[in-house]
């Protein structure tokens, strides 16, 4: 069972910054500790001119492959649906479940995110759970309920024990990211 605080998730409606964040807090650690055995991955909008027409998942050293899209191909009407999206779980399986195994040198997991689309892969949410009961810190994002109902893995992730749970907004974004930014330092000292 992790330690209380072990988990650090950021939550906020969608548009507030959690990615940008969660991005920021991983390039100030990676700054000040150059040495720092980072794993994860983080999700980013594919954009055609000013249009959005799909999210990539992308690793922390930068290899890149597609999560979900607005267009259409062969493939892709058997592909599951959120909103507008098909998810391309094989694309998104390839790249972020390796970068979730649990390795004796890793010092922090980064996911961004734990939602919906990512949840259509069976064998993701078995990989952060994994990712929690190395004992290994753990800082993600999930998305803000909808209608009030937390999709279940995310229920169970913000129910850890060890999780502490930080609520994005634009007032307090610049706040959050320190307070994480902290927490991390801390953890990471007493490794």
């Amino acid at each position: 069972m992790a330690v209380p605080g072990k988990c650090l998730l950021v939550t906020g409606p969608p548009g507030v910054g959690k990615s940008t964040l969660i991005m920021r807090v991983f390039e100030t650690l990676r700054a000040s500790y150059p040495n720092l055995k980072i794993q994860g991955f983080y999700t980013s909008e594919v954009r055609r001119g000013s249009e959005r027409v799909g999210f990539q998942v992308v690793t922390l050293d930068g290899r890149t492959a597609p999560l979900a899209s607005t267009i259409s191909s062969p493939e892709s009407f058997r592909w599951p649906n959120v909103g507008k999206y098909k998810v391309n779980v094989a694309s998104f399986e390839s790249l972020a479940l390796p970068e979730l195994q649990v390795k004796e040198d890793t010092d922090l997991f980064i996911i961004d995110e734990v939602g919906k689309m990512e949840l259509y892969s069976s064998s993701f949410f078995p990989a952060v759970l994994k990712v929690l009961e190395s004992n290994i810190p753990l800082l993600a994002s999930v998305p803000i309920p909808k209608f009030g109902r937390d999709i279940p893995g995310v229920a169970r992730l913000k129910n850890h024990p060890g999780a502490t749970i930080f609520t994005l907004s634009p007032s307090n974004r610049d706040a959050v990211k320190e307070e994480i930014y902290l927490q991390l330092v801390d953890l990471l000292s007493k490794q």
